[in-house]
């Protein structure tokens, strides 16, 4: 069975007619008990010396107290709070913890994470610290991982990503976007695939398709893969127009090629802003459901 890390237990305290899916977690969670493929534990909190691999230390620390600069945690999104910061911490120590059961078993899961829009030195788009960045210096300051690529398939660019791994020629970012959607600004990763309002299933999949060659001939250790579902047609933040068909060959294509190429993946849940919500666990169950079949670690 595929073991999943869960942060849903950690509720965060927001306003009323917030943007940011909270109970999109435990329905997830819920839905994915139900099928009897995995097994759950709750995800280990990150320590502050891991996370500052990837943040600006004073920043991470700021963080933790609820001292940081008001301007930025409004960028972030979110109201600070101490049930905030275990939630954030369970999410970044899941990725780490699934990335270690990847490097073991070939897949590692998280049902949060994603947090692609952290930057070094601040948060931005409902992230506080950046999972993905967090695991990848983790794994190479432990020799187990000394290159990396990131497969970002969010609607919204891994903006913080892109950027916080630059200057790093261990590290392959592979965005495909929304060229019309958040952030605004764009950073520049490896390889920018920029889609245009409304792409469909037929349009999307040979982008992804065309694209992974680049992945296998980088030979990364691990892979990360940012599955946010966002890309769902009708999604309130997405812009694209995706099937929930679509989308599956979407992600059975990603544990397809990896399977094929020994590339150990860990997956992370990324955006999904479907309205009704059932939509976006839909989307996001049957990510897990493609991972369990294709990947046969049942």
């Amino acid at each position: 069975m595929l073991r999943l890390y869960y942060s849903d237990h950690h509720t965060i305290p927001l306003p009323e007619g917030h943007k940011f899916p909270a109970q999109k977690y435990r329905l997830l969670r819920s839905a994915l008990e139900t099928t009897g493929l995995f097994r759950f534990e709750p995800a280990p909190p990150a320590g502050e010396a891991a996370i500052a691999l990837a943040h600006d230390p004073a920043y991470v620390r700021h963080f933790l107290a609820g001292t940081l600069d008001p301007r930025i945690m409004r960028r972030i999104g979110f109201p600070w709070s101490e049930p905030l910061v275990r939630r954030t911490l369970a999410s970044v120590g899941g990725t780490l913890a699934a990335a270690g059961d990847a490097l073991a078993t070939g897949f590692g899961g998280n049902l949060a994470g994603g947090t692609h829009h952290a930057w070094r030195h601040e948060g931005s788009g409902f992230c506080v610290f950046n999972d993905l960045a967090v695991a990848i210096l983790s794994l190479r300051r432990e020799g187990r991982a000394q290159r990396a690529a990131v497969l970002d398939l969010d609607v919204h660019q891994g903006d913080g990503t892109a950027a916080i791994f630059a200057e790093d020629a261990n590290v392959l970012t592979v965005s495909l976007h929304g060229e019309n959607n958040f952030p605004f600004r764009k950073q520049r990763s490896t390889v920018d695939i920029a889609l245009p309002d409304g792409l469909r299933d037929e349009e999307y999949l040979p982008r992804l398709r065309e694209v992974l060659p680049r992945i296998a001939a980088f030979q990364p250790a691990i892979l990360l893969y940012q599955s946010g579902v966002d890309a769902l047609a009708g999604d309130r933040l997405g812009r694209l127009a995706l099937s929930h068909a679509g989308l599956v060959e979407r992600d059975r294509m990603v544990f397809e090629f990896c399977k094929f190429h020994a590339i150990p993946v860990v997956v992370t849940l990324g955006g999904g802003y479907g309205d009704p919500i059932a939509r976006t666990v839909e989307a996001h169950t049957n990510t897990f459901r493609a991972a369990a079949e294709v990947m046969r670690l049942l």
